[in-house]
């Protein structure tokens, strides 16, 4: 068989090629430390790389999610810490305005001490969330949520609460409407509320009604009643007497009417509640019990103010600052524990975005040993091919010069 030059040249080429392309992809891979350099070169393991590699990624956006949703929720702590801080601070003042001793002027300087109360709570529900909104506005993030007005304030926000999805299946809320935490207070005793009537002052009367009790689950209607009093007599020859009227029904309990002896600090009983009346009510003075209403916190401390404004001088004065005083007060203690409830909530959705941020961590690291087993290379394998493909090429490039100086003329004279 004769070999041609030609021949020889070609396939000498076409193999020194190949082992140098050989060497080359294998110095590459030790480079970028992957033993896959292109999908085909394994396409399976490349599919399920990209498949990994998304959900890593998506991890990754979980990640910063988990720290935006911290940072929103240690804000609305602080200011929730702050309400309660602020609240506990009225409800201090109002046991200061009840002191007897107190003369108008100093209660007038109680009353200007609470209005920088107002204005500090007011600040509070209004906080920066960092992010060009509002803590406390609701969906309507964009809006300061209140403003101060002659009642209390105006809310302007809504009652959603904004969210951000921290797990694969996990939304986890961020923040709680200005609704929920400073508006959601109720009356009285959380079930009805007792209160006198604005003209007893002027009648002279000086009866103090408590916040009452349920004594009877059952038996409550949700009516409005009317507790009336009425005095016969003059000096100690006056005899004072209540009936009780159901508002809703337009009756008296019983029906008919029946008058009633008064005991100051005796419980009036109706329909599954009780009250108790102190001091004296004056003639045709009027209390009266209705369900449980939400009352803003700004217009229970705006109330306390005006209170704390009015003349407490007298029997009369004295009875109606303590009505008053006991109807803040009452709202201000439902206050501090809503705030302590929603900061309650807010520390466990912290503490599930610990949890969380700790599963995702155990999970990022499963995605980087999962690439790892499907991407990376064998480093000592690799060195070890290398050496031996750069040894095979130098051989071969070594035995190419020979052969290809192998001629007959070589050998002629």
């Amino acid at each position: 068989m004769r070999i041609s030059t030609r021949m020889i040249y070609e396939q000498g080429s076409t193999q020194l090629n190949n082992l140098q392309s050989a060497l080359n992809r294998t110095q590459m891979q030790m480079s970028t430390n992957r033993r896959n350099l292109t999908p085909a070169d394994d396409p399976i393991a490349t599919a399920r790389a990209l498949e990994v590699t998304q959900s890593q990624a998506i991890n990754t956006q979980f990640v910063t999610n988990r720290s935006n949703a911290t940072n929103f929720l240690s804000q609305e702590e602080l200011a929730l810490r702050s309400t309660t801080n602020l609240i506990a601070d009225v409800q201090e003042l109002v046991v200061k305005a009840g002191n007897p001793g107190l003369r108008d002027e100093e209660r007038g300087l109680l009353a200007k001490e609470l209005e920088g109360r107002m204005t500090d709570l007011l600040g509070i529900a209004n906080t920066a969330d960092g992010a060009g909104g509002y803590l406390f506005g609701g969906y309507k993030s964009n809006a300061q949520p209140f403003s101060q007005t002659p009642t209390g304030a105006s809310y302007a926000g809504d009652q959603g609460q904004r969210e951000l999805q921290v797990g694969s299946s996990r939304f986890l809320a961020t923040s709680d409407s200005g609704a929920t935490v400073f508006e959601n207070n109720l009356t009285g005793n959380g079930k009805f509320t007792a209160a006198p009537d604005a003209g007893n002052f002027g009648r002279g009367g000086a009866g103090i009604i408590s916040s009452g009790s349920v004594t009877d689950t059952t038996k409550l209607t949700g009516h409005k009643y009317e507790i009336n009093f009425s005095v016969t007599g003059t000096g100690d020859a006056a005899v004072t007497s209540y009936t009780i009227s159901d508002t809703t029904l337009g009756q008296t309990i019983p029906n008919p009417a029946v008058p009633l002896p008064y005991k100051a600090g005796e419980a009036i009983n109706f329909d599954g509640q009780q009250v108790v009346v102190t001091g004296k009510p004056a003639d045709q003075d009027k209390f009266s019990v209705e369900p449980s209403a939400k009352e803003s916190l700004f217009t229970t401390v705006t109330n306390l103010i005006g209170a704390l404004r009015m003349a407490g001088e007298g029997d009369a004065g004295q009875a109606r600052l303590a009505n008053n005083l006991s109807a803040a007060s009452s709202v201000l203690s439902t206050a501090y524990d809503n705030v302590l409830s929603v900061t309650a909530d807010v520390g466990a959705r912290m503490k599930e975005l610990d949890y969380l941020a700790s599963a995702g961590d155990d999970l990022d690291l499963q995605y980087s040993a999962t690439l790892s087993d499907l991407q990376d290379l064998d480093m000592v394998k690799a060195v070890s091919q290398f050496t031996q493909q750069q040894i095979t090429l130098q051989a071969a490039q070594k035995t190419f010069t020979q052969v290809s100086g192998l001629s007959l003329f070589n050998y002629i004279n």
